[in-house]
């Protein structure tokens, strides 16, 4: 098990049965919260709940130290990602935080450094915030003339200024969503997770998610956590509306610590959501990939929950998962040895 390295084979995660899988980690950041970097108290509580999620998740070989969790660099990432990682692909998803940091915790420009060193294997996103009105619109327009953006993140907990966050049913929403129309970007990524501190539970609401996607048939939205803990939000919402798919970073996570409890989860997005629309993401620097598709890979229901999901877990499905659904809606190229049989 591990990455393939025979000659003329692509590199990929390697099953215990020697099949290869093509991997996509959909939600990966690169970030900075040195002291240095911080504006006030929050960039530091901000910080350590992922540093209290990654101490309490992980298995006890797969913990960093914290001064390299604080900042590890381009180096490292593509260390943990490629050169040692499973992923075949990368994608990026930029967090500004700048009330909390002063050069940003996660931004495009930041991000940018990683997609220099790695170009074929990088996705970088770009990031909206619809607060910021026309000057956010030309922002974007200018970033996507260089970077050609095929998908954004929205922060709708972000704090700026005053604002402690937004609703995707504000009016000045829709603006964004006709720009990314006309610039071609398809891929909305929604931050819709736990909560983390400072920043507001209700502002991370899941039931604005239908409101944008009913508007937006052409857009695909991505809703990052799945709306964790409001999974049954999410999976009904994910139901009635086709253009919404859930991306897992943090979900497998609790595989190692709390396996039933990641089972549950998992029964509930198949069986409302379905194996087509679901895409895996590490949270990476939050957890190692590696253990991550590993565990995964070795996942299985019980009986009365295979019963819930309707159905077992098959490989084909960790194969979407993993990531043929995210080559699909990223048209990345899939090696012929990691597609489905019936693939086109």
């Amino acid at each position: 098990m591990g990455r393939d390295k025979k000659e003329g084979v692509e590199k990929m995660y390697v099953t215990p049965s020697g099949e290869s899988v093509f991997v996509v980690d959909t939600h990966v950041h690169m970030w900075d919260a040195r002291p240095e970097n911080r504006r006030n108290e929050h960039g530091l509580s901000f910080i350590e709940c992922f540093w209290g999620s990654h101490a309490a998740l992980s298995p006890p070989e797969r913990k960093w130290n914290y001064e390299d969790f604080l900042h590890y660099g381009v180096d490292r990432t593509c260390r943990d990602l490629f050169d040692e990682g499973y992923c075949d692909h990368a994608l990026l998803l930029p967090t500004d935080l700048k009330e909390f940091y002063i050069n940003g915790f996660n931004s495009v420009e930041q991000l940018y450094e990683l997609k220099k060193a790695r170009p074929n294997q990088i996705i970088l996103n770009g990031r909206i915030d619809p607060r910021e009105g026309r000057l956010g619109l030309d922002n974007l327009e200018r970033e996507h003339e260089f970077h050609k953006f095929k998908g954004v993140k929205m922060y709708t907990a972000e704090w700026l200024g005053a604002s402690k966050g937004y609703s995707l049913k504000e009016n000045f929403v829709a603006p964004y969503m006709e720009k990314l129309m006309h610039l071609g970007i398809k891929n909305v990524h929604l931050h819709k997770g736990p909560t983390i501190h400072p920043l507001s539970l209700d502002a991370f609401d899941v039931r604005d998610v239908d409101h944008v996607a009913t508007d937006f048939p052409e857009l695909n939205f991505i809703v990052e956590h799945c709306g964790m803990p409001r999974i049954d939000d999410f999976s009904w919402i994910a139901l009635q509306e086709p253009n919404v798919y859930g991306g897992l970073a943090l979900i497998p996570s609790f595989i190692h610590r709390r396996p039933k409890y990641f089972a549950q989860m998992m029964s509930e997005l198949l069986f409302f959501v379905g194996p087509h629309r679901l895409m895996f993401g590490s949270d990476y620097a939050i957890f190692d990939p590696n253990w991550v598709i590993e565990r995964l890979w070795d996942f299985q229901f019980d009986d009365d929950l295979a019963q819930e999901a309707g159905g077992q877990i098959t490989n084909e499905t960790k194969r979407k998962i993993l990531g043929l659904n995210a080559a699909k809606l990223y048209g990345l190229d899939v090696p012929e040895i990691a597609r489905l049989p019936n693939a086109a």
